[in-house]
């Protein structure tokens, strides 16, 4: 889940690393560094913290020089410290190396070479990479990787320079996302595409196993045996100014509030007069037909968008769906036949976990589709079918459109396959694609609101220990997001419940010092949300309420009421989580947290 960025071209390296660092700091900022070659050798420079720590180290100890690789890390491998920060250099100070991922058999490698005489410095799997390169250089820095990778089990997008071929950088992956950028006299590579957009938006995504050797004059690429490679750059849809905050204090609240115009998006070109157009995904009628079952791989708040997706599937197809953390698939002895559809779900499309569950399945023959916001990574080259959600990028750690807009894609695909497989009727479709229709304009109206009762709970409950979050059906989710977002951004403790399992233990936690948030919109499950609020409040439990505008009795129960606009019940948990999202955003600046980097996360969950 690390940052890397490396340069090739006339500019100073160090000014290209720093400013493709702080568009990846979202990524890791346990510590940071950079290794540039200036002629006398690798120079490196390494601080603890945030990526200002670095910039204050290089502004009174600067290192010149037009290649160089940089690193913001999230520990993995040792704790965090100068030491154990990237890049590592070989123990005869030729090799300087940035890695993102885990090296699984970095222990039987580091005795090997430690009973050859080497010395480690550090904690780090990273490091025994540079000491193996170091050990096997034949004089030819792309030959060497693409024997010492032979050697590696695990993750890893790896990036390394070498003294004595001071005008390249080699690069490599598995597991783990690498971009490279074309420029004009200079290249680049990073881990993700906004850390290169301020100078070029032309990409080449370096596919699993191949090797990229990158020189100020050309990018070359490799299979793993070496042998050449064709390619052609895509031109990236997304802009620098996307990547930036525009006048909001956080990019969550900046996220929060692009839903509107992401929600569009995502909708935009797949709804036809009456009807969800799925044409883009090329799925065959008579195929889906031959579909028993649906399975749903995920990860965190992905995870949570795929247990509405499995409400909205059962109910729009009536074919029985699962709902898996793609972590646990893993190691379930899962069940995979040709009958078997699978959806993978996630933000990135690098999901460690996910990409490992989705190589079972598709080994067990089932067939694929994902629901990615990231065009080119990894899952969507995977998979037989993709629904691109349009989020644009979301620096933010804690997820906000990018959840949002998988709902709305759920829909869509619950939908698009209900009509295909003769399980969902015109005047159905044409009610959900009308209230599909509204949904952004319904968002927006909704984040004008200066919902007053979202800020006054924050102030009122920033100090409390607890909080619990309850939903039922399509809302169930909804509850287990909201929990999500407050314990990820507040770091208070919060659990979502299904309604109806209140009874079964967690109502022995209610009393008055801590609130609990009823999902309760309008809906079939609503009048059994209302009986779990009235036995909440027998117990003199505080209520925030979230129901639709106009219920008279949600205003009678609540100690604090928030509305939303009245929609279609399969559309509410869009409309519901989005003050759910406020409340965690308002209660966590009222404490001071880093909103946008939380402690211990990071945004893309590349390793295991």
């Amino acid at each position: 889940m690390c940052g890397i960025v490396g340069y090739v071209g006339p500019r100073e390296a160090t000014e290209v690393l720093i400013e493709g660092l702080r568009r990846l700091e979202y990524r890791g900022y346990d510590s940071a560094g950079v290794a540039v070659m200036n002629g006398t050798g690798v120079q490196v420079r390494k601080a603890v913290g945030r990526l200002s720590a670095l910039e204050k180290v290089l502004s009174s100890n600067g290192i010149h020089g037009g290649v160089g690789i940089g690193h913001t890390r999230w520990a993995t491998h040792g704790v965090p410290n100068e030491v154990n920060s990237h890049p590592h250099v070989s123990y005869d100070g030729k090799v300087s190396i940035i890695h993102n991922g885990i090296i699984e058999n970095y222990r039987e490698l580091k005795r090997e070479l430690a009973e050859q005489g080497v010395k480690f410095k550090s904690d780090t799997d990273t490091e025994v990479v540079a000491h193996l390169l170091a050990k096997a250089f034949d004089g030819g820095l792309l030959t060497t990787l693409s024997k010492v990778v032979k050697r590696l089990r695990g993750a890893y997008a790896l990036a390394v320079c070498h003294s004595d071929q001071p005008d390249r950088i080699v690069a490599t992956r598995m597991g783990s996302p690498l971009v490279i950028g074309i420029g004009e006299g200079e290249n680049f590579i990073a881990s993700d595409v906004p850390a290169v957009l301020k100078y070029t938006r032309q990409i080449v995504f370096l596919e699993e196993g191949c090797l990229a050797q990158v020189t100020r004059d050309g990018v070359e690429l490799f299979d793993a045996d070496l042998k050449p490679l064709s390619f052609t750059p895509t031109t990236t849809s997304l802009t620098l100014d996307a990547a930036e905050k525009e006048g909001y204090e956080h990019f969550m609240l900046k996220e929060i509030h692009e839903q509107p115009h992401a929600l569009a998006e995502t909708i935009r070109g797949r709804i036809d007069g009456d009807h969800v157009d799925l044409s883009e995904l090329e799925l065959d009628a008579e195929s889906l037909k031959g579909v028993k079952r649906i399975a749903i791989l995920a990860c965190g708040t992905s995870l949570y968008s795929g247990m509405v997706g499995k409400y909205l599937l059962e109910r729009f197809t009536r074919i029985p769906t699962e709902t898996w953390s793609a972590s646990e698939f893993r190691y379930a002895d899962p069940v995979i036949d040709p009958g078997m559809l699978v959806i993978a779900v996630s933000q990135s499309g690098e999901t460690a976990d996910t990409l490992e569950a989705l190589r079972i399945v598709k080994e067990g023959g089932a067939r694929t589709i994902a629901i990615c916001n990231v065009m080119g990574s990894s899952i969507p080259r995977m998979v037989d079918a993709t629904l691109y959600t349009r989020a644009g990028p979301e620096i933010g750690v804690a997820s906000t459109k990018a959840y949002t807009t998988q709902l709305a894609g759920f829909v869509l695909l619950a939908v698009g396959i209900g009509r295909m497989v003769d399980k969902t009727d015109e005047a159905t479709e044409k009610t959900i694609v009308e209230g599909l229709r509204q949904m952004p304009g319904q968002v927006k109206a909704l984040l004008d609101e200066d919902i007053v009762a979202v800020k006054r709970c924050a102030k009122r409950y920033k100090d409390v220990f607890n909080f619990m979050y309850i939903g039922r059906h399509f809302n169930y989710p909804t509850a287990m997001e909201g929990a999500l977002k407050l314990k990820e951004i507040s770091y208070i403790h919060a659990e979502g419940y299904a309604g109806g399992e209140m009874k079964h233990g967690p109502l022995a936690l209610v009393e008055g010092t801590f609130p609990t948030i009823a999902i309760a919109p309008a809906g079939r499950t609503r009048e059994k949300l209302i009986s779990n609020v009235q036995e909440i409040k027998a117990r003199k439990g505080v209520v925030v309420m979230l129901s639709t505008h106009g219920d008279e009795e949600a205003r009678e129960l609540a100690d604090y009421l928030i509305e939303i606009p009245a929609c279609e019940e399969e559309l509410s948990p869009i409309l519901a989580v989005i003050p759910l999202q406020l409340l965690a955003y308002y209660t966590a600046t009222q404490l001071g947290r880093d909103v946008d980097k939380p402690r211990n996360l990071a945004k893309s969950v590349t390793v295991e």
